[in-house]
């Protein structure tokens, strides 16, 4: 069975009779702890996927783009000179981060080429974020600007804020752009400062997909982002990330109680985030352990963008001797979550999970280790 990246290679000739001049692709990414901080300028931890989107290409002369999604069985056919807003389809993003590169100066070349992917959509691993930022790679190659993958990140962030409309924050592009395989990476998200951050050889990470998907949630992730924005306000700061967990503890109760919840999640999130780096660089998986359980229950209880299958996934994974700390991971309301566990056991680990969750009466679960 074909690869990914030789799927991609093999379509492209047979479509266009010969090798294509350039094969890109950029990874999902799973996150490990640090979720909604992003957008509140705060820390997050992700790691990129062996699951990518592949890009077989050759450039064109016209300023013509056409590209071939195998997975949609659809063309997308634009050119740059003539990029106009349609309905929100797969394609939007490519011809968005066109709009978003040429605005900020990039001069771009066309080409075609054929597209597929391995990230499963919907499930909270970027699947979107991946396609920006593969899109970006192809016009880098046949356009031959230097590759900057903050740059690029920002250009994928722009195109979901203002050729989409999605607010959505920069973790999922940065992660894609520049994640070293293998190691998490600890962003900065006001400064888009990075650290790589080491996983122990004696830990697997395994991402788990619960086989529920999102579905509409654009309208709960921006009343998130308001809910945060108001509590910033009363605190006098421009965002999340600058309100101490002392100062919230001062002043908590004067928030109303919505308002409140959102903002611990946030304020001790970002905690969790560094303490996370601290205790992997000790180590000391039992703590790391404790905190993906903890920052499980504060997306749950406070943030309220948990699922019911969701929940009863953490629950089977956390209940198992070898796991040392699990939580859903991504936006919520579906798709996967992940958990930390000792690398021998990942077999007995996975047949466990598997087994207790359908017995939950919900779907089957799909795992993923790293």
């Amino acid at each position: 069975m074909m690869n990914s990246k030789q799927r991609v290679n093999h379509a492209f000739i047979e479509h266009f009779g010969e090798e294509p001049a350039f094969i890109v692709h950029a990874p999902g990414r799973v996150n490990l702890i640090g979720e909604h901080t992003d957008y509140n300028d705060g820390f997050v931890l992700p790691m990129a996927l062996p699951h990518a989107i592949w890009i077989a290409l050759r450039p064109r002369n016209d300023r013509q783009v056409w590209v071939q999604s195998l997975d949609f069985e659809k063309t997308a056919v634009f050119s740059l000179d003539q990029l106009q807003r349609h309905t929100f389809n797969w394609d939007e993003y490519v011809k968005g981060m066109a709009w978003v590169l040429q605005a900020r100066g990039y001069a771009l070349s066309g080409w075609e080429g054929v597209m597929v992917g391995d990230i499963p959509i919907g499930a909270g691993l970027s699947s979107s974020a991946a396609l920006e930022i593969v899109t970006a790679r192809a016009f880098q190659v046949v356009s031959d600007f230097e590759w900057d993958g903050q740059a690029m990140a920002l250009a994928g962030q722009a195109t979901e804020n203002e050729w989409l409309g999605l607010q959505t924050g920069i973790m999922d592009q940065m992660a894609s752009a520049v994640c070293p395989p293998g190691y998490a990476l600890l962003i900065d998200c006001r400064s888009l400062a990075t650290e790589t951050v080491g996983i122990p050889e004696e830990t697997a990470v395994i991402v788990m997909d619960s086989g529920t998907r999102r579905g509409l949630v654009d309208s709960a992730y921006n009343e998130r982002r308001i809910q945060c924005e108001t509590a910033a306000r009363f605190f006098n700061a421009s965002h999340l990330r600058d309100v101490t967990p002392e100062l919230f503890t001062q002043r908590a109760m004067e928030l109303d109680e919505m308002t409140r919840r959102r903002a611990r999640h946030v304020i001790f999130e970002n905690g969790r985030v560094l303490d996370s780096i601290t205790a992997l660089q000790n180590n000391d998986l039992a703590q790391v352990g404790q905190l993906m359980n903890a920052s499980h229950t504060s997306l749950r209880d406070d943030f309220e963008v948990s699922s019911s299958a969701l929940d009863a996934l953490v629950a089977c994974a956390q209940n198992h001797p070898a796991c040392y700390g699990a939580r859903m991971t991504g936006a919520g309301f579906g798709g996967c979550a992940v958990a930390l566990v000792q690398v021998e056991r990942v077999a007995d680990f996975t047949e466990h999970v598997a087994a207790c969750y359908v017995g939950n009466g919900v779907e089957t679960a799909v795992f993923y280790p790293l």
